[in-house]
């Protein structure tokens, strides 16, 4: 969860502020109560995509899949829906 910072607050702090961010925090500033921007690290561009998929979980951001429920369907019954379709909207 990051850490929500007045307007005035971050200006007054804006060391401290810069120092969570470099620890790799996430910081919210908010303005007369409504949060209005967010102050997030950067990450090197260089890193793999195994790396960026776990911070993203870190984050929330998304999750992983669990196996398939079920066999999965075609969802046109009929071969050639794709093309009759294409060609309708022509």
């Amino acid at each position: 969860m990051p850490q929500t910072y007045s307007a005035y607050e971050a200006k007054a702090r804006f060391g401290e502020v810069i120092r969570k961010v470099r620890a790799g925090q996430r910081v919210v500033i908010s303005y007369r109560g409504r949060e209005v921007a967010e102050i997030l690290p950067l990450h090197p561009r260089g890193r793999d995509l195994a790396d960026r998929l776990e911070r993203l979980e870190e984050e929330g951001v998304v999750s992983r899949a669990g196996s398939p429920a079920g066999r999965l369907e075609p969802l046109a019954r009929k071969p050639g829906a794709l093309t009759r379709f294409l060609e309708s909207r022509e």
